[in-house]
């Protein structure tokens, strides 16, 4: 029983706090279920009527003060039940005037009466013709139109998604937006479709209603007919007077609420999204040019000096189209007036605005510079297809590297030639190309002996030879063994190469505490007290950066910090931290480099220079120059030897010499690789290919 109670009290509270909104739609659907069920007294009527028309009315005014066609998602399912509830009307009251339409004309109430008599003037010919009519034009104009538009604007919505998605994707990763706000937009895209998908098949409800109105006044004419003449013993003249009447009424309290309902649905599916709502847009777009309104006024003073015209009502309009103009301008001059700034006020001028804080430019991390001609492939208004590779790039970068890239922020640069861009890293240049507008670029492999037709350049990723062709002879190129890409994919390709090159640029120490942020969401136990308890935030980075930078990759983020919590309380040095990093991951950079379980081809080093390297090591002394060079020129052979056979551009060496002969190689050789021979798994046979310093 207490439990009872304080349920009962409980659901009582939520309705209180305003939850008495969910049972809008129960109590609607009873509604319109017990209308067309039991009968209705004459004065319920008269209210469901009233009601009727009172809610069709504040749709429409609704749907005049949108702004967005959003901003009433709901209108749809309004539609539906209005719809049905006038549906539901027209049973009840037909049940009404079936059963007394013999005691008169009020039978079925003062809504209906008043509707049967006062508009159409008692007569139920006009009647019959004006109830029609305005079935016909609910049916065969807006409806109809409406109807149409939804369709349209259905498709086109879903034409659209993807461009769309593409462009919130291009802000994202422009900096433009934050992360909630392209959520926002992407559900805002989802349910604009969704809304023109709902109102077309909304809209086959009104015609469907307009049909049955029709249906339901032919069958409530016969019906009342036999009824009264059969029944009720009425003579064939007052029975049609009655009944018809009756039913022109109640056919005229539906179809007026319906045609209102569906030139609501006509204003919400024709209107453009603007910050206006649909009557200031009307009045501001119609009657905000002077000269339309004084040109109207001319031709329509003409047509009223014509003899046997009506001169009076044509010369009146004439006149207040001509106030009209002569106001609009000078309310124009007199914006003009304010608007202009005064030639005499020198503090306003920019020379004499003092410079602030806000002048100072930050830097971007990562930068692109277009000229004017590849504005269509990076503008997402014009849904350009490059903003979505280079997405797709940051999201691959994440997932093979294991930290997010800086967005990219792009922007045009007029003094590039028109076709030209620049990649920059902080300010800095770090590559740049250019294209030549609809051709498509067939790049030679190497093995490629057949010239095509074409303009010659050089790929800008990798240097290899390539050719500008027209897109006809793209088929004939790919039989010949080129490699065609389009413009969008050379400039994608191209970014991606730059951005795995300095890819430890891209790493600084805001990613790092990203970086951080990101493990303690995941695995908090692991991080707690890592920093600064363990080591410094400058440390780690400078760890991490050295792994980038060395092209190993730091998703295994859990076996880089168990490491580092293990050795750094007996060794602070970030390169010999660095070291014994790269040993524990020897299992992931092993696979990195040679998958799979076969025999790794590497290059070696003779042991006499590594011996001599090792005592130079010890003596902290550097390497000669005749040394140096000669190394260099093995090591070059040795790279086209591995090119050659397919292998990768692995030097296998000892674990002491690694970071010495990494820093020293990798400036010449960026796509050399130096590993340790403790870092290579036990499991997995080593063949050397070809070895330094062997002469």
């Amino acid at each position: 029983m207490f439990k009872s109670k304080l349920l009962t009290l409980l659901s009582i509270n939520t309705l209180k706090k305003g939850h008495y909104q969910i049972l809008a739609g129960p109590m609607l659907i009873l509604l319109i279920l017990s209308m067309m069920v039991l009968p209705l007294p004459a004065f319920i009527l008269d209210l469901f009527f009233t009601f009727n028309i009172a809610l069709s009315i504040i749709i429409l005014i609704v749907a005049l003060f949108t702004k967005r066609v959003l901003d009433f998602a709901a209108f749809p399912t309004v539609l539906l039940f209005a719809t049905l509830l006038r549906l539901s009307l027209n049973v009840a009251s037909t049940r009404v005037v079936l059963l007394k339409g013999h005691t008169g004309s009020d039978a079925a109430g003062r809504v209906i009466e008043a509707f049967g008599h006062f508009l159409v003037g008692g007569n139920f010919a006009i009647g019959i013709v004006v109830f029609i009519i305005l079935v016909i034009i609910n049916f065969m104009v807006i409806t109809k139109g409406a109807g149409r538009i939804a369709e349209v604007g259905a498709r086109f919505a879903l034409d659209g998604m993807p461009g769309k998605q593409m462009a919130i994707d291009a802000d994202l990763n422009a900096g433009l937006i934050g992360e909630d706000e392209a959520k926002a937009r992407r559900a805002e895209v989802t349910q604009e479709a969704d809304f023109y998908g709902s109102m077309d098949g909304a809209s086959k409800f009104v015609r469907g209603d307009a049909i049955a109105g029709l249906l339901i006044m032919a069958i409530t004419i016969i019906g009342g007919l036999l009824v009264g003449v059969v029944q009720h013993g009425m003579a064939l003249s007052d029975a049609s007077q009655t009944y018809v009447l009756l039913t022109i009424g109640d056919g005229l309290v539906a179809q007026i609420p319906s045609l209102i309902i569906s030139t609501a649905a006509g204003v919400i599916v024709t209107r453009v999204t603007s910050q206006d709502n649909i009557s200031e847009q009307m009045l501001s777009q119609l009657f905000n040019n002077p000269q339309v309104l004084i040109l109207t006024a001319v031709v329509i003073g003409l047509l009223g000096l014509i003899p046997g015209m009506p001169n009076l009502v044509f010369l009146t309009f004439t006149a207040i189209l001509a106030l009209l103009s002569w106001w609009l301008t000078k309310q124009k001059k007199i914006e003009e007036k304010s608007t202009t700034k005064p030639a005499n006020i020198q503090a306003t001028t920019p020379a004499n605005i003092e410079a602030t804080w806000s002048d100072v430019n930050i830097e971007d991390i990562l930068a692109m510079e277009v000229g004017y001609g590849l504005i269509p492939m990076v503008d997402q208004t014009q849904n350009g297809e490059l903003l979505g590779r280079i997405r797709s790039l940051r999201k691959k970068f994440a997932q093979t590297l294991g930290f997010l890239p800086p967005q990219v922020h792009i922007r045009d640069n007029l003094s590039l030639a028109p076709y030209q861009y620049k990649l920059f890293i902080k300010g800095g240049e770090i590559g740049k190309g250019e294209i030549i507008n609809n051709k498509w670029l067939a790049i030679n492999p190497g093995n490629v002996t057949e010239v095509i037709e074409g303009i010659p350049t050089t790929e800008p990723a990798f240097g290899l030879p390539a050719i500008w062709i027209d897109e006809s002879d793209k088929e004939h190129a790919q039989i010949l063994g080129y490699t065609v890409v389009d413009t969008s994919t050379m400039i994608a390709t191209h970014f991606n190469h730059l951005l795995q090159q300095f890819a430890s640029d891209l790493l600084g120490r805001l990613e790092t505490q990203e970086l951080l942020d990101r493990i303690k969401q995941e695995i908090p136990k692991l991080v707690e007290d890592f920093i600064p308890g363990v080591v410094t935030l400058t440390t780690f980075h400078k760890i991490l950066q050295n792994l980038i930078a060395e092209k190993v990759s730091i998703r295994d983020m859990r076996t880089i910090i168990e490491t580092i919590c293990e050795h750094a309380p007996v060794q602070n040095d970030p390169y010999q931290l660095l070291s014994i990093v790269r040993i524990a991951l020897g299992r992931v950079i092993t696979q990195q480099w040679f998958p799979g379980t076969e025999a790794i081809n590497v290059i070696g080093l003779n042991s006499n220079l590594e011996r001599l390297l090792l005592q130079a090591l010890q003596n902290t002394s550097n390497l000669e120059p005749g040394l140096a060079e000669h190394i260099i020129q093995q090591v070059k052979q040795a790279l086209n030897q591995q090119d050659a056979i397919g292998a990768p551009p692995v030097l296998l060496v000892n674990h002491t010499l690694r970071p010495m002969l990494s820093q020293f190689l990798r400036h010449a050789f960026p796509q050399l690789v130096v590993l340790s021979n403790l870092e290579i798994s036990d499991n997995r046979e080593i063949k050397m290919t070809s070895q330094i310093g062997a002469d």
